[in-house]
């Protein structure tokens, strides 16, 4: 019976992570300029990869591959935002502006 129950919520954990993935892919391409699009991607890797390898460490059960499983984790969750924000800082320092826009203009 548990067993079952941590297979559900693996499996739960997978599919939130793909249509996490799925919903930032649409936002790179839908959303207007880079710093977005790097909103979009950020956002959704980080929270996508955490659901997918929290889904995968149910299913390892504890051993090796757990504890291997929990150090991408923690190497997933402290470059990737890293990464984004090189890339926003060095876009600015680029003079790559952003969009902006304003509701009351037309």
């Amino acid at each position: 019976m548990m067993e079952l129950f941590i297979q559900l919520i693996s499996g739960a954990c997978f599919t939130l992570g793909a249509l996490l993935i799925l919903s930032g892919g649409v936002g790179i391409l839908r959303f207007p300029d880079f710093f977005t699009r790097m909103h979009a991607a950020g956002i959704t890797e980080t929270l996508a990869t955490g659901l997918i390898l929290l889904g995968l460490m149910l299913l390892a059960g504890w051993g090796l591959v757990l504890f291997k499983l929990v150090l991408i984790l923690l190497f997933i969750m402290l470059t990737s935002p890293t990464a984004g924000h090189a890339l926003a800082k060095a876009a600015l320092h680029g003079k790559l502006k952003p969009v902006t826009y304003n509701p009351h203009s037309k």
